[in-house]
């Protein structure tokens, strides 16, 4: 039985930082960590990954071959991973023996609720391997400050969720961020627990461009209330109490601290995490 993580979320969200930071964060507390980047339109990356989707196949290859952009091209690369798993898996066996996974997945979030290569994927690895899988998905904690984006927000969650069907952490990250863009329309906790989103309704009309969508967009908060399964946690990946924080999270949702280490024993204040350079990370593809 092995245990992992499987990170997920739009572009920008911070997924292959995230994977730095946290593959930092599991070693100083004694887990042997592997990275999986299977994301085959990242080509820079900051961490030293075990296994490579690259070496299987690379997006630029697809595109120039098949004269697909790059959604569709990521579209065919899972396809293509999927129908040779055997590939993936046989990188991933001596791993699971004594290694913490960490999954970085693509950004095209497409994958996750509307195309079942991604989903098959994983649970093939799942089925073949023994695997405990958390998935992590990373919203950009900047759309709380506009609320139909965070509305779109919620629903891509919702629709994750439920496609995927496995213990599910929503995280809103850069929450050391969120200051910048300017004063949030309510407390934190209205947007981490999803509390009463009629509160919202008043913001939206302000927005002309929301105004014509009203009906539509109370249907919509109504539909995330009714199935009453969204909320988040916030992350600032150079914190190493956030991340902390986070990793007792999940390791409660895949069972980890039934596996013999309880991370809650680890004293995180003598932790020093190495800073991330967030300025590293502005190209399309990499988060």
């Amino acid at each position: 039985m092995a245990f992992g993580q499987v990170v997920i979320g739009p572009p920008g969200s911070g997924k292959t930082t995230y994977c730095n930071g946290m593959s930092q964060f599991l070693s100083l507390i004694g887990r042997k960590v592997a990275v999986i980047n299977l994301d085959p339109a990242n080509d820079a990356l900051p961490y030293d990954c075990a296994v490579n989707i690259e070496d299987l196949i690379k997006l630029s290859d697809v595109m120039n071959e098949h004269s697909l952009g790059p959604n569709g091209g990521l579209v065919y690369c899972m396809d293509y991973l999927e129908k040779n798993i055997d590939w993936l898996q046989s990188k991933l066996e001596p791993l699971c023996k004594d290694h913490y996974l960490l999954f970085d997945f693509p950004g095209q979030v497409e994958l996750f609720f509307l195309h079942s290569n991604a989903k098959n994927v994983i649970m093939k690895l799942i089925k073949k391997l023994n695997l405990r899988l958390t998935v992590v998905h990373l919203v950009d904690a900047h759309l709380c400050s506009d609320p139909g984006k965070y509305v779109s927000a919620l629903l891509l969650s919702l629709s994750t969720m439920i496609h995927l069907e496995l213990p599910h952490i929503n995280v809103l990250s850069k929450i050391d961020l969120i200051e910048s863009y300017g004063k949030l329309a309510f407390n934190l906790d209205f947007y981490t627990d999803v509390q009463d989103l009629s509160y919202l309704q008043h913001h939206l009309d302000q927005d002309p461009r929301a105004a014509k969508y009203r009906k539509l967009t109370k249907e919509l908060c109504n539909v995330v209330q009714d199935f009453s399964l969204v909320d988040f946690t916030t992350l600032d990946i150079q914190d190493k109490e956030s991340v902390g924080n986070l990793v007792k999270l999940i390791d409660r949702t895949n069972g980890y601290i039934f596996a013999g280490l309880d991370s809650s024993a680890v004293e995180f204040s003598k932790i020093a995490v190495r800073p991330v350079d967030w300025d590293y990370y502005r190209y399309p593809y990499c988060c």
